[in-house]
């Protein structure tokens, strides 16, 4: 399957992808092409793309796996090796990972020398259905007093292509999996309720994966989702902010726990408490149903484990999110609901009632079993 192009971007889903993406690459021949990995794509995804024609010559770029490694540092090394391997404008960089992978390669790619193209071959399902598309590119930035700001420091610059390979997802562990699948339900939660519907229908609790046809179904409606409203509004002045519900609080919970926890929560672990929290704020100021944000609480609470949203947190919590890069005019700034299906930009509360979400969602974890 392939997506219209769109932000001169084409996006390739399907068994077919790699020779799709053999066929691409090798259209614009004699440039060096440079693959990125990190160690679990390495051991994992490579080998099933190292044999293609077009990678033939090809030079290898590994870094170390996990968010806490989406840093300057690394953005260095992968400068400094497409220099010392010769990397000119021209080059091409294809990242072949999950979301860490698309966005450091991205941004790497996107300031070195001024630009050079890349494609994303994205291995996970966070990684499909929207950290390898929509062009956001990015690293963390670790301030003087160590708090950790996510993608504080990118840029927006689309990929040539991205080619989605299914097979991957069969690499992927459980937490992994459910970290892309809290962004399929925040896809239906901003734009489509019979979406919504079929992803309650589609995925019971008997069974973390579902079956071949319905994935596929369900990564190509995502993709979709996120692909219209990336088409709509690029530099995301206007609507591409829905794509930010559950990531205000999201974000300043995962960034905490990368600080403190020993095993930091996954990106759509963090996100799904932000969609709880994000809700109930909705509820309170953009006229969410009662009867949704008890609905989406029941969905998001079967799927996600607990987690101790620590009190003493809250005020890291706050600071973190008083930097957010979505805020204007000192105000937090949210995408929330006004049902299940519809999204509003650009809302602001006051800091009582992000608090009271906090303890809305502890409060809520202590009766899971």
């Amino acid at each position: 399957m392939k997506v219209k192009k769109r932000n001169n971007c084409q996006i390739f889903f399907g068994n077919n992808s790699l020779d799709e993406l053999n066929s691409f690459v090798l259209s614009n021949p004699n440039r060096k092409i440079f693959v990125l990995v990190d160690e679990n794509t390495l051991k994992f995804c490579y080998l099933k793309i190292k044999k293609l024609d077009c990678l033939v010559d090809s030079n290898l770029i590994i870094i170390k796996c996990g968010e806490r490694n989406k840093n300057i540092f690394t953005a260095i090394k992968i400068w400094d090796e497409l220099t010392t391997k010769g990397a000119d404008r021209n080059s091409l960089l294809i990242n072949l990972g999950g979301g860490v992978i698309t966005d450091i390669g991205g941004f790497a790619a996107a300031t070195f020398k001024r630009g050079i193209d890349f494609i994303n071959v994205p291995t996970t399902l966070l990684a499909q259905v929207d950290a390898g598309i929509g062009g956001k590119t990015g690293i963390d930035f670790v301030s003087a007093n160590n708090l950790i700001y996510k993608n504080q420091v990118g840029i927006i610059k689309f990929p040539t292509a991205v080619f989605a390979y299914p097979f991957f997802l069969s690499t992927l562990s459980k937490s992994e999996f459910l970290s892309g699948f809290a962004e399929l339900v925040k896809h239906s939660l901003i734009a489509d309720k019979s979406y919504w519907e079929l992803l309650k229908c589609s995925f019971n609790k008997s069974s973390v994966y579902f079956n071949k046809w319905q994935l596929e179904n369900i990564i190509q409606t995502s993709i979709e989702i996120k692909d219209q409203i990336v088409e709509r509004d690029p530099l995301e002045v206007g609507i591409r902010k829905s794509l930010n519900f559950g990531h205000t609080i999201g974000h300043a919970v995962e960034s905490c726990s990368l600080a403190h926890d020993k095993s930091p929560l996954t990106h759509g672990r963090a996100v799904a408490i932000g969609m709880i929290c994000e809700s109930f704020i909705s509820n309170k100021i953009s006229g969410l149903p009662k009867k949704d944000l008890e609905e989406i609480v029941i969905y998001l609470r079967k799927w996600f484990p607990k987690y101790n949203l620590n009190k003493k947190k809250y005020p890291e919590l706050i600071e973190l999110m008083k930097n957010d890069k979505k805020n204007e005019k000192n105000h937090i700034s949210f995408s929330l609901l006004s049902k299940i299906g519809k999204c509003v930009v650009n809302q602001t509360c006051e800091e009582s009632l992000i608090i009271e979400s906090f303890n809305f969602y502890f409060q809520i974890s202590s009766k899971i079993k």
